[in-house]
């Protein structure tokens, strides 16, 4: 099970570093730095299944789950988004040194 969530914090890490590519590499083109995110970056990937998503969780879940607490997570940056959990179940997993003092 460590190893699982390890490689996902890798995972997630990866797609991080992979979104802030994008992002830099979009400097050039609009002339200003400016990261994606969570929304756009879903919209652009599949718009049908953010469409769906509102609707459903509203329904299956709860309303005020989607309209405070995800829409406000789609407006954060995607990048940071990725990295933030994929940095803290890293830390989580990494093997420590075992210190063993003897008097």
């Amino acid at each position: 099970m460590r190893w699982f969530v390890h490689l996902l914090s890798y995972v997630l890490i990866i797609i991080a570093v992979i979104i802030l590519g994008f992002d830099v590499w979009g400097l050039s083109g609009n002339g200003g730095f400016q990261m994606i995110d969570v929304g756009r970056l879903w919209f652009e990937l599949s718009p049908q299944t953010l469409q769906q998503a509102e609707p459903a969780i509203a329904r299956y879940v709860h309303p005020f789950l989607w309209h405070p607490v995800i829409t406000t997570i789609l407006l954060w940056p995607a990048a940071l988004v990725f990295a933030i959990p994929g940095v803290v179940l890293w830390l989580l997993t990494r093997r420590r040194k075992s210190h063993i003092f003897f008097n």
